[in-house]
């Protein structure tokens, strides 16, 4: 198992555990992503001012 965390694949040491590594990191990958894009999203729609009717 050591071994094969030392050998140079050019596999990153954090996806080397198979694919359980994989989809947790691309889980979190999306959630990152997805959050960022939400915050972006809020602070622009709290940027303008709702209209007075």
């Amino acid at each position: 198992m050591l071994r094969n965390l030392l050998e140079d694949d050019e596999i990153p040491l954090y996806l080397k555990g198979g694919i359980a590594d994989a989809l947790l990191y691309r889980a979190t990958m999306i959630l990152t992503v997805g959050g960022t894009a939400y915050a972006i999203y809020q602070l622009a729609v709290a940027s303008f001012p709702k209209k007075q009717e």
